[in-house]
């Protein structure tokens, strides 16, 4: 049989830091570990969950089944031509943290990810959420990833295709949830790289510091001290970063809302619709920094929930309905959470 912890805690394996356990825990360190602790008879029939830094996920309740801990290390670069272009490529474990993976291409002159740095999270949850910020997703440096099919049994290799990326969608949570274990990631950098400063708080941030023509390591610190100035670290305060999308509306919906409300901020796509600020519609719900027992709305961003300790992710939940139903009823706009609750 494999070697699975019982009644494992998870509480330092989520960022919100609520306390839960598992039935069954394994640590995946390699592909290998997935199938041999999938035969162990005592998780079939069993649901699986795989955490890697847990800041994407609620845990509300103990998990009557197996956790997959996922620890895959590893970092390689290469070079190929994808598409035409000329492309840096590098590859890393589904175990490594994604900011040190940001950092590490930086460091190294492989920009393209500098945008999505301080980001939490581990990288084979990235593709899941198709993970975003300053104008840069996923999907737009995503080359291929491996991941165990645990309908064939065995490891395969998906594109971008497959993946059937969205606003912060994929088809890993959707047709693939209980299917694919990501392994790996890699990632097509291209080598004429273009810095990406076209979303407007990034563009403030260059120029309050006089920047007009940024290298890939201007854009790093200037998101991460965006970050740091508005978002709380997970390591002090729980929290599992933005709680809820922007919800995207048609046209016509748009131009109504800014008919009652002249001041909604809110972004054209390209194919007509228009992203909504969350956070600032939750804002003008009066939310922002509104604090309900151990959790509440963070002061300085109401997109993001916190658990300041001693708390449930009942309570949590409770918060972030009481919001969805006040934004509801303003602005006639539903707005769904990120994480996926357990």
């Amino acid at each position: 049989m494999a070697l699975l912890d019982t009644h494992y805690p998870l509480g330092r394996h989520n960022t919100f830091r609520f306390e839960a356990r598992a039935r069954y825990a394994a640590h995946v360190r390699t592909p290998g570990d997935i199938p041999a602790a999938l035969a162990d008879p005592r998780v079939h029939g069993l649901p699986v969950l795989v955490l890697g830094g847990g800041s994407n996920v609620v845990l509300t309740r103990d998990f009557d089944g197996l956790v997959l801990l996922m620890e895959i290390p590893g970092i390689r670069s290469g070079r190929a031509s994808v598409d035409g272009r000329d492309c840096h490529t590098i590859t890393a474990g589904g175990g490594e943290p994604w900011h040190g993976l940001v950092a590490h291409t930086v460091a190294n002159g492989l920009p393209g990810l500098e945008n999505l740095a301080l980001i939490p999270g581990t990288v084979g949850a990235a593709p899941i959420q198709n993970i975003g910020a300053y104008g840069v997703e996923i999907k737009d440096r995503f080359h291929s990833l491996r991941a165990y099919d645990r309908h064939a049994g065995e490891l395969v290799t998906l594109t971008a295709a497959h993946c059937a990326f969205g606003y912060r969608d994929s088809v890993f949570k959707r047709a693939g949830a209980d299917r694919y274990i990501i392994t790996e990631v890699t990632f097509a950098l291209p080598v004429d790289w273009q810095p990406d400063t076209h979303y407007a708080e990034l563009a403030r941030e260059l120029a309050a510091q006089h920047i007009t023509t940024p290298t890939a390591q201007d854009i790093f610190d200037a998101v991460v001290a965006i970050r740091r100035r508005k978002l709380p670290d997970p390591a002090e305060i729980g929290n599992a970063g933005s709680f809820f999308k922007n919800p995207i509306v048609d046209a016509a919906t748009r131009d109504a809302l800014v008919e009652r409300f002249p001041d909604l901020v809110g972004y054209a796509q390209p194919d007509g619709s228009y992203k909504l600020a969350a956070g600032w519609l939750i804002d003008q719900c009066g939310f922002k920094g509104r604090q309900a027992g151990a959790v509440g709305v963070y002061e300085k961003q109401a997109l993001v929930l916190v658990h300041r300790g001693g708390g449930s992710a009942v309570q949590l939940m409770t918060l972030a309905r009481e919001i969805q139903d006040a934004v509801y009823a303003r602005f006639g706009v539903r707005i769904e959470p990120e994480p996926v609750v357990i």
